[in-house]
């Protein structure tokens, strides 16, 4: 039965919020990296402080597979539901300990404990998020409309981003910067626990979907998965590493690398990286349509392939001392072309699991590419540009996670069948 469009509308809102704030803190973060480790990391070494800070960044993917093996278990058997109003309220409390916590100068080491702390919790939570939203969606969205309900996960990203990026130039802006170091880097972490009421309400009002594996028990799920769906799970893992290094590298790392690579100044590339979002948000539901009509296969096809390619080209056209214009043009550019493949990414990889293994499928598959290819990105890229001089990194790194990508899909293209085609929910 087709859900109703305003229902289905309430329901894709509830589902995104989640993501909305997932990746709002983690835009945040590597925004404001630099003045987070000059606060919680004692050094006299800029680059070391800025290199740690990012590794704590990380650090919250080593937590993802925990999310996904815990919170996908607990989604396949409570209920997509229950387990995205559980994510809501860990990714409130990673914030709050971000928000609150005292300088190096105040209590020493302890200091980053909580940062830690605080990237662990919401990396946990994040590996759970994006398995069972991925689900919730695909199941609730009217068959025709699936490309298009699971798109609105990555387009939130874009939007989180702009309203991360939006933050960062008002406070830059109006701040000078003894004031960011001291105090003005928390507010952006402060404003994102603004967004946990508003995603519990709407996860509340999320109708109780029947749990998809009831009575099985978590180790049953965790022998179907690995023995009948283990080559599932391979091609899921392949197509996700590009899903995770695309974004880290050419979106969220963008900022940090126009100012260290190119020079240019934080405010600048805080408005490039904001107007560069515009095409993520638009490009991911744009994808999402198209994917309903030509096939996810054929869209995420092409789309890897153009990221195989083009972001070089791009990136290498930029001057030693770029423009606002040429910066944006560029962060346009790749934003729209992330925004093809990851729009689609999770109609394609939820079509590779049946309905009771499906959340624990999706996270796992995906957090477990997030682990190595995403969260730690910024740092390894960070490390390459200061010390090698390799100013197209970050585009060469994603034409490197394309392949396994490209690999993925021409093994795995009985999966994905005609336009519509999704697994059987059996």
């Amino acid at each position: 039965m087709q859900t109703p469009p305003a229902r289905h509308r309430n329901l894709i809102m509830a589902a995104s919020v989640g993501n909305l704030l997932e990746w709002y803190d983690f835009t945040v973060y590597a925004l404001f990296a630099r003045y987070i480790g000059e606060a919680v990391f004692r050094s006299a070494d800029g680059f070391s402080q800025l290199a740690q800070s990012l590794l704590v960044f990380g650090l919250g993917t080593v937590a993802r597979p925990l999310g996904a093996f815990v919170l996908g278990l607990y989604a396949d058997r409570h209920g997509r539901r229950k387990a995205l109003s559980v994510t809501c309220v860990l990714m409130g409390m990673g914030a709050a300990l971000i928000a609150l916590d005292p300088p190096y100068a105040r209590i020493g080491r302890l200091s980053i404990m909580v940062l830690c702390c605080a990237r662990l919790l919401q990396g946990i939570c994040a590996g759970g998020e994006i398995g069972s939203a991925t689900a919730f969606l695909n199941e609730q969205a009217p068959r025709h409309r699936r490309g298009l309900a699971g798109s609105f996960l990555q387009a939130t990203m874009g939007l989180s981003n702009i309203l991360g990026a939006g933050v960062a130039a008002v406070l830059t802006a109006v701040l000078t910067q003894a004031q960011l170091g001291a105090w003005g880097w928390r507010v952006p972490f402060a404003i994102g626990l603004a967004i946990i009421p508003v995603g519990l309400y709407l996860r509340g009002a999320m109708p109780a979907d029947i749990p998809a594996a009831r009575n099985t028990p978590d180790t049953a799920i965790l022998r179907e998965l690995f023995t009948t769906y283990r080559k599932n799970i391979v091609l899921a893992l392949c197509m996700s590493i590009l899903w995770a290094a695309a974004p880290y590298s050419l979106i969220i790392y963008f900022p940090l690398y126009m100012q260290d690579a190119f020079g240019v100044s934080a405010h600048a590339s805080y408005v490039a990286f904001m107007t560069g979002n515009l095409a993520l948000v638009g490009g991911s539901l744009l994808a999402g349509t198209l994917a309903d009509r030509v096939g996810a296969w054929r869209m995420l096809s092409a789309s890897a392939l153009a990221l195989a390619v083009v972001p070089v080209l791009l990136t290498a056209a930029l001057p030693i001392h770029p423009g606002l214009l040429a910066m944006v043009g560029v962060e346009t550019g790749l934003c729209a072309l992330v925004a093809l493949y990851v729009g689609v990414a999770p109609l394609g990889i939820a079509g590779l699991f049946p309905r009771p293994v499906r959340a624990s499928g999706i996270a796992i598959g995906y957090n477990a590419a997030m682990v190595v290819f995403g969260g730690f990105a910024p740092a390894f890229l960070n490390m390459l540009g200061a010390r090698q001089h390799m100013l197209l990194a970050p585009a060469f790194y994603v034409t490197f996670a394309a392949i396994p990508a490209l690999a993925a899909l021409a093994a795995g293209a009985k999966y994905f069948g005609p336009a519509h085609a999704v697994q059987p929910e059996a």
